[in-house]
């Protein structure tokens, strides 16, 4: 459960304190400005100066920032859709806090229980918020990731809570909570909330469309075109930043294509993210070839049964044998 016994009350009165330019922060071709904060706090996420940001996805995360509008973000798994949100914050120096919904996750973490603490050298049972109420009165994004995998208990205590001025209601500890006027509420989805028809996600869930249409905004971040994936790729390789790595990402990039072309052919049933190609031009910094760093970034992943669709769609992009050490 989350510590909550650190954190200062004053808290609860910070609100942002100046505006700030779209253009400037994000690159984006607009004059809009958002609200956010002079000053940097621990909460707020680590800034990545070589982030490339979305236009349409950051507009939609700007939005709720800027309103308070409830946001969520569904799409394919490694497009990057929790870091998004976590670099929006950045920039806006906004405290977030990033929570994984799975189903692991209870009613109790989300709520809330009874635990036995020290006061005056005597142990009594006190009752201590759990992620939800604390966030819910504090000035911080509160981002929840596979959204879509949440236990049926949990997502009716987060219905709740989905309009803007939707109170939190404690019935263990009679207790009605409103919200900080600067808590704002992120989720993201693989699935946006029809469960599972890919074979992709399993452990998903169906969302009600009570819950759904609660939500205020809903953007799609897929794959993006290949030109603005290799630029998103090279950002995070600088060691290829020069005209002979530009042209390996692109080879790169091709190849996860055809393997995301395969996958909606129903020839295989695992994808190369953009996570994975990153990975890849990772594993090529220490392992120094390009076959070798695949097969342990994403091959070895796979279905052996898949593994030689793979080596053919290497030797198509690449003009030469994908070896398998696996025999």
């Amino acid at each position: 459960m989350l510590d909550t016994s650190s954190t200062n009350p004053s808290d609860n009165t910070l609100m942002p304190d100046t505006m700030m330019s779209v253009r400037d922060l994000f690159g984006l071709d607009t004059d809009l400005q958002v609200p956010g904060y002079s000053e940097r706090t621990e909460r707020v996420p680590d800034l990545d100066p070589s982030y490339l940001f979305d236009h349409r996805t950051t507009m939609a995360i700007l939005s709720g920032f800027a309103n308070d509008w409830r946001v969520l973000i569904s799409g394919f798994h490694g497009t990057g859709k929790s870091t998004h949100i976590e670099q929006v914050a950045a920039r806006l120096n906004w405290p977030c806090l990033r929570i994984n919904l799975d189903s692991h996750v209870s009613r109790i973490d989300l709520i809330g229980k009874d635990a036995i603490v020290l006061q005056d050298g005597k142990q009594v049972t006190e009752f201590q918020d759990g992620i939800l109420p604390w966030a819910y009165q504090r000035n911080v994004a509160l981002v929840f990731d596979e959204y879509d995998a949440g236990r049926p208990d949990v997502m009716f205590v987060i219905q709740r809570v989905l309009e803007s001025t939707g109170q939190l209601t404690l019935l263990d500890q009679s207790r009605v909570i409103k919200p900080h006027p600067a808590f704002r509420f992120f989720a993201t989805a693989n699935t946006v909330g029809l469960g599972d028809t890919t074979g992709l996600y399993h452990g998903t869930q169906q969302i009600n469309q009570a819950q759904m249409d609660r939500w205020s905004i809903t953007t799609i971040l897929n794959y993006l075109a290949p030109e603005r994936e290799v630029d998103v790729v090279l950002a995070k390789a600088p060691h290829l930043q020069n005209d002979e790595g530009r042209k390996l990402v692109e080879k790169m990039v091709s190849l996860a294509g055809l393997t995301r072309s395969a996958f909606r052919n129903g020839d295989l049933a695992t994808v190369m993210s953009p996570r994975t190609v990153i990975t890849w031009t990772q594993n090529l910094t220490f392992f120094k070839e390009t076959g070798l760093s695949l097969e342990l970034a994403f091959v070895n992943k796979c279905d052996p049964a898949e593994r030689a669709l793979i080596a053919e769609l290497y030797q198509r992009v690449f003009g030469e044998e994908l070896s398998d050490s696996n025999g």
